[in-house]
């Protein structure tokens, strides 16, 4: 059966970008008959509000869109994470990395030009790993790009639809180096929950961003190591304002609250949008 999803992160208010990607997804799933899934992506709680995830509630109504109950909260479900990341830890997938992101920024900017385009750690061996945790270190849990290539026997077998271009793609899963998959302030990753999401709520059409294009190569990856099916993916352009900017929370594009608030209405934005 056609399912597809909707998943922001309550780390702020919606705006014009949020709604193209929401009802672009909501349309699919009803002129297939299907299923329309909100999830929210909440694992961050350094950055993410009940206040907002309320306000994403709102506004999503108040575009008119419906979507199956009860609503899946990543926050509510951390043992499935948690169980996905224990499963590849004990095949030798992931190691514990100490480095932080200025290291490992100031390692590539040292490299030859070309010689690093991504990042690949190695595992510390047992005697400094217990020593640096002893000390109470922080460290994140990466996925180790030469581990998976070896468990996998190579990356060419690692494929994903793409219906904008409608065609399969070849993944190349080094675009993202060894990603993090955990870390102490947030306990699980993007990458990882999304992929064990996706995989328990049954989505088969994962319509999104172009920004996240890169990002399937790596989802890709965590699907085959994981054994979990892979969804047809379509990656949709991302709207951008007057001055040519796409719409972005950072730099606080004009929300959807703020658009109520001017009279605008959701027949209109809609319109705007191309939808009605």
């Amino acid at each position: 059966m056609f399912s597809t999803r909707f998943a922001p992160s309550p780390t702020g208010q919606l705006h014009r970008g949020h709604a193209f990607s929401a009802l672009t997804a909501h349309r699919a799933a009803r002129e297939a008959g299907g299923r329309f899934v909100l999830r929210i992506e909440d694992i961050d709680a350094t950055r993410c509000r009940p206040r907002f995830e309320a306000a994403i509630l709102e506004d999503l109504a108040w575009l008119g869109l419906d979507w199956e109950t009860p609503v899946r909260r990543q926050s509510d479900h951390l043992q499935d994470y948690h169980a996905a990341l224990e499963g590849l830890t004990a095949r030798g997938l992931t190691y514990r990395c100490f480095r932080t992101r200025r290291e490992i920024a100031d390692d590539i900017a040292r490299a030859p030009h070309g010689a690093m385009e991504t990042w690949r750690g190695e595992p510390l061996s047992a005697a400094e790993e217990a020593a640096r945790l002893a000390k109470g270190e922080a460290f994140a849990w990466r996925l180790s790009l030469d581990a998976a290539e070896q468990a996998l026997g190579g990356f060419k077998t690692l494929r994903f639809f793409e219906e904008g271009l409608g065609r399969e793609v070849q993944a190349d899963p080094t675009l993202g180096g060894d990603v993090v998959l955990a870390r102490k302030d947030v306990g699980v990753a993007y990458h990882l929950a999304v992929v064990v999401d996706d995989a328990l709520q049954a989505i088969s059409h994962v319509i999104r961003g172009i920004d996240l294009f890169e990002a399937t190569h790596v989802q890709r990856l965590l699907q085959a190591l994981l054994d979990l099916p892979t969804p047809v993916y379509r990656h949709h352009a991302l709207l951008s304002g007057p001055d040519g900017k796409r719409y972005a929370k950072r730099d606080r594009a004009q929300t959807l609250a703020e658009l109520r608030a001017s009279g605008m209405t959701p027949v209109a934005l809609r319109r705007e949008l191309g939808f009605d």
